[in-house]
């Protein structure tokens, strides 16, 4: 499981388990997690891979923006997760 910069993915465990993040920077075998509401851009959370669900979504611009270091508001992730999750909820 390779896990990338810009990619969404769901926890597995702990209090926030079922929420939808996305991975902002990777160290080793933890994630710093954003999702623009509880986890900001200043406090992401830091998660081990091992608890978290990949999936296979990449919200490009954010990727683009994150390895450009361009400024990126929390708004911009809790939009592309809303967007995410309304294009699930419709899948199935």
């Amino acid at each position: 499981m390779e896990y990338t910069v810009g990619q969404v993915v769901y926890s597995k465990s702990g209090h926030d388990k079922g929420k939808a993040f996305i991975v902002t920077e990777i160290e080793g075998e933890y994630l710093y997690l954003v999702d623009g509401k509880c986890r900001t851009i200043d406090k992401p959370k830091k998660k081990k891979n091992k608890h978290v669900q990949i999936t296979n979504y990449i919200e490009g611009e954010i990727k683009n923006k994150i390895e450009k270091g361009e400024m990126l508001l929390d708004a911009d992730f809790s939009k592309a997760l809303k967007n995410i999750v309304n294009k699930q909820s419709k899948v199935s």
